[in-house]
């Protein structure tokens, strides 16, 4: 198979399909090099990073973890097989397996991909990368019919087969769920760093990034609202399902190998998600509160919380804008 880092089109549609991954208040924090066409680096973009919000810089890896694991789709369904070295740690030198890597490593560097000869794409990959074009984070009121149990196991098999688990949370412990979620909210909104922070990525309606009003949903009614309300000072209000389905994505350690294995696994079960019409919004204050006051997170019997998902059935939702290709990679 022809490499798909030796043509310009063949770069331009990895990149495409990287780029259309969910991030943090939709930042994008991801850049990418190609370098001599042989392999391809996912950068950190730092001038997009929450630093009130993410000091740490979790939810950024997360963001990239994600790019990550469409990048990976994509170079499958180009017919080859993406081997990949994260970079755990700024400074990272290079290894046996990628001799190419210069010894000094940028701290942006997360991962470097080399494409390798492999069988073609399995019908069932195929099926993933076009559920990349669909995806949307939807932050409509949900429908209240539950998804399958055969559903939820299937989500949860795709976080394990990335290094991670999704624990589902009902019942009373999601009722309390909800009550940490408007507890943490209410927390972060007299916050004057956060706020003026968040404003930047929704008060505007910009045409490559953030969150505009047209995708920001309506304001929900009642408490505790399973949506991020963006702090909107009018507009459409609407009542939301009275009992959400939430699960909890979690991870082993709690450090940058951890966020960026997150990420991959987020991005897997979000696409298995949408092949099944189920349809997924983010309640992660508590973990932003978390990190703002720079706390670390007592290992859980299932793992450390690394993302709060609402899922449900919900009505189509625009797509958010995306960066142009041409701003997110650079050749070397």
């Amino acid at each position: 198979m022809l490499n798909p880092l030796a043509t310009h089109a063949g770069v331009r549609r990895l990149i495409t399909a990287a780029g259309a991954a969910p991030s943090v208040h939709n930042t994008q924090p991801w850049r990418f090099e190609v370098r001599r066409g042989r392999y391809i680096e996912l950068h950190a973009d730092l001038d997009r990073r929450l630093h009130v919000a993410d000091p740490r810089g979790r939810s950024m890896s997360i963001s990239c973890g994600a790019a990550l694991f469409n990048l990976r789709l994509a170079m499958r369904v180009a017919g080859m097989r993406p081997v990949v070295q994260p970079m755990s740690a700024a400074g990272s030198g290079p290894s046996a397996l990628s001799p190419d890597l210069p010894s000094d490593l940028p701290p942006t560097l997360l991962a470097a991909v080399w494409p390798a000869d492999a069988v073609p794409a399995s019908a069932a990959e195929y099926e993933l990368y076009e559920a990349v074009k669909v995806r949307r984070t939807n932050r409509l009121p949900f429908s209240g019919d539950p998804v399958p149990v055969e559903v939820m196991a299937e989500l949860a098999a795709a976080a394990r087969i990335e290094g991670a688990s999704l624990v589902e949370v009902g019942g009373t412990a999601a009722a309390a769920l909800l009550e940490e979620v408007a507890a943490a909210d209410e927390a972060l909104t007299v916050d004057r760093d956060y706020r003026l922070e968040l404003a930047r990525w929704t008060a505007g309606n910009s045409r490559s990034d953030g969150i505009p009003s047209y995708v920001q949903g309506p304001r929900p009614v009642g408490d505790p609202a399973p949506v991020r309300d963006f702090a909107r000072a009018r507009g459409e209000r609407a009542r939301f399902e009275p009992h959400p389905r939430l699960a909890v994505l979690t991870t082993r350690g709690d450090g940058p190998a951890d966020w960026l294995r997150a990420g991959q696994a987020l991005q897997r079960v979000l696409l298995a998600a949408t092949l099944h019409g189920v349809s997924a919004s983010f309640l992660n204050q508590p973990l932003d509160l978390r990190d703002m006051r720079h706390r670390t997170d007592p290992r859980h019997p299932g793992g450390h919380p690394q993302m709060i998902i609402r899922l449900g059935y919900g009505a189509a939702v625009p797509r958010a804008p995306r960066r142009p290709v041409p701003e997110l990679l650079r050749a070397a």
